[in-house]
């Protein structure tokens, strides 16, 4: 509890992958939790030994709290991405793909497109069933609109929880809590139904997957999924979303459906301090597997998963080239049989990155007939040591032809020149 020093206002923090939340007494109060509340489908409240909520909710139990907290306006919440959108083209980002928008959310983003406020593209998947998934099905996606900055084309779906708040669906218990195999947020049913419904309007589908049984329960859904419309199947695309704990027979099946791996090269160096005390020595071979996917054909999108991790694209390409911390360590890398190439991961945070949001014509390389959208940076990432990648910085940022951040005038000129001005 942090009652101790915050009993006369209300607390809730939320782990930074959002996926465990931690709040006082006056919030369980406030959303009437007792020892008996149950266990929502999909979510745990962590209780004492008497079975009371001890304040910590994770995954779906999260819900619970959220029912009874004030939401941010539409004025927080675009200034929120204004400022998102400012630290994004400061380390040279040019498009992010947004993974669970609302209908407020694309307001703003449209908004700002409208009144020349949005120097920055965004690749939209909508944020799980509700009322903005029920206005898309009705109107279809959004591409070729927006002017270029917004494609809505997309619906997130999550598989299981987190690692490391031990929600992430395994096959066998977790190594360090042996009565607990994670959590499942959506039966298969409710998957198969929604993933349905998105092949046949023209949708992509983003399963956020991270343990072994959670990516199984996801590529057992898709293999369903996708025969049963060959037409719409060619070219659906379907990803999970971190694949992050793979059980070795799964491997293969990502590249023999069409699935793309969509990973975040830096959750595995700031997981390799605890993952296997987790998942086991043998369990952890199929974790962050980035060779052995690749050796399958698979291609795999880099990102960060923001604000989990940085969203320097810099220290996700020196990860998947390392697999060190930014120390150094460990010496030689973790598990350095799974590290990318320098091309590979350069092409995993660009012409893959493209791929995954049926861009690769338009975006990803340099050349003739795509958008101008590339990054200057101090130094030549492809031939440095890689130590030195980590204080290699970004010189220029440019958007459609645009240029949207130099290092040299940004500070001075920002709030007169940029695009991003008037917040």
């Amino acid at each position: 509890m942090v009652d101790g020093v915050t009993k006369d206002v209300f607390v809730y923090l939320r782990r930074v992958d959002g996926h465990a939340a931690w709040v006082n007494q006056r919030v369980i109060e406030l959303a009437k939790i007792t020892n008996a509340t149950p266990d929502p489908e999909g979510g745990k409240i962590i209780r004492d030994m008497a079975g009371n909520p001890t304040g910590v909710f994770v995954d779906n139990a999260i819900d619970l709290i959220e029912e009874v907290m004030p939401q941010p306006s539409e004025e927080e919440r675009t200034e929120a991405i204004r400022k998102a959108v400012e630290e994004c083209v400061k380390v040279g980002l040019t498009e992010m793909h947004d993974m669970g928008v609302d209908l407020q959310e694309l307001d703003i983003y449209k908004k700002l497109i409208s009144q020349k406020q949005f120097p920055f593209r965004v690749y939209a998947a909508i944020g799980g069933a509700g009322k903005t998934w029920d206005r898309y099905l009705q109107r279809g996606p959004e591409i070729g609109t927006n002017e270029g900055r917004l494609m809505v084309r997309a619906l997130k779906l999550y598989a299981d929880g987190a690692l490391g708040s031990r929600g992430a669906a395994l096959i066998e218990p977790y190594s360090d809590d042996p009565a607990n195999r994670g959590l499942t947020l959506t039966s298969s049913d409710q998957m198969k139904s929604a993933a349905t419904q998105a092949l046949e309007k023209g949708f992509q589908v983003c399963v956020h997957a991270i343990g072994d049984r959670g990516n199984n329960i996801a590529l057992n859904v898709y293999a369903e999924v996708l025969k049963s419309n060959p037409a719409k199947a060619k070219d659906a695309r379907f990803r999970i979303e971190h694949a992050q704990v793979l059980e070795p027979n799964d491997i293969g099946r990502f590249h023999q459906l069409g699935v793309i791996p969509s990973m975040q090269p830096t959750h595995c160096t700031s997981d390799m301090y605890w993952a296997e005390e987790r998942l086991g020595s043998k369990r952890v071979q199929g974790a962050y597997a980035w060779r052995t996917l690749l050796n399958t054909g698979s291609i795999i999108p880099a990102g960060s998963d923001v604000p989990v991790e940085s969203p320097n694209p810099l220290w996700g390409f020196y990860a998947a080239i390392t697999r060190q911390d930014h120390k150094g360590w460990p010496e030689g890398g973790w598990h350095p049989d799974q590290r990318m190439t320098r091309e590979e991961a350069l092409r995993a945070f660009t012409l893959w990155a493209a791929y995954a949001s049926f861009e690769e014509n338009t975006r990803g390389t340099i050349e003739e007939g795509k958008v101008a959208d590339f990054t200057i940076l101090s130094d030549d990432i492809m031939k440095i040591e890689p130590k030195k990648i980590l204080d290699a910085s970004v010189e220029m940022t440019i958007i459609g032809g645009d240029i949207v951040y130099t290092a040299a005038m940004f500070a001075h000129l920002a709030k007169e020149k940029s695009p991003i001005a008037g917040h």
